[in-house]
């Protein structure tokens, strides 16, 4: 689940515990651990509800004055989404604080030994057979390496691939901690250079 950057405060102080969303069927589950930058929040509730059914201590939950706002700002997030067979979910949740990403735990190990070189790069080249547009993996970490904080459209325009799924390619490098993300655009973490410096060393299979 996505939430506004200015949400966070409230949500990390406890003020925000809810909100609604419209799916055709939920995409959040109970027990469900959501990171939203440093801090993580566990859902505690997943609920149907009719919209008459929203209480005026539902809307100030999610952070609203009152169910009407509820519905405003719903219509308004989804406009350019709008799905008719949608329903009204009220997720209810708590936050757990600031934990430690472990991604981020992960892209500082720059000392890989020969046998973690090899799984990574095997993972890479398994990610590259499965690409129906073809090997990215490799082109992508140098793109990066060579333009770090480029804006995601401008990678991805240069590589005449759809930015959208530029992005989930570059979040699977990121789950491996080969990338990190900036405020516009992204880096390669010290791990990630390290893999990138073998990948170019070794021949290559195109």
């Amino acid at each position: 689940m996505q939430f506004r950057v200015r949400d966070r405060e409230a949500i990390a102080n406890g003020e925000l515990t809810a909100t609604f969303r419209r799916w055709r069927s939920p995409q959040a589950r109970v027990g469900g651990r959501y990171r939203l930058g440093p801090i993580v929040i566990e859902v505690t509730a997943v609920d149907q509800i009719d919209p008459s059914e929203i209480s005026v201590a539902d809307a100030r939950a999610a952070g609203h004055d009152s169910p009407a706002a509820v519905l405003e700002a719903i219509q308004r997030n989804q406009r350019k989404n709008a799905d008719p067979s949608a329903s009204l979910y009220r997720v209810s949740f708590i936050c757990l604080g600031e934990q430690p990403d472990p991604r981020s735990i992960l892209a500082a190990e720059a000392g890989l030994d020969s046998e973690e070189l090899t799984n990574i790069t095997a993972r890479l080249a398994k990610m590259d057979s499965r690409a129906r547009h073809g090997a990215w993996t490799r082109t992508t970490l140098a793109a990066i390496s060579a333009t770090p904080g480029r804006r995601a459209a401008e990678l991805a325009a240069a590589q005449g691939r759809e930015t959208q799924k530029f992005k989930t390619d570059v979040r699977k490098l990121k789950a491996l901690g080969l990338t990190i993300s900036l405020e516009v655009g992204y880096e390669l973490s010290p791990r990630g250079r390290v893999v990138l410096d073998a990948l170019q060393s070794a021949p290559s299979n195109d």
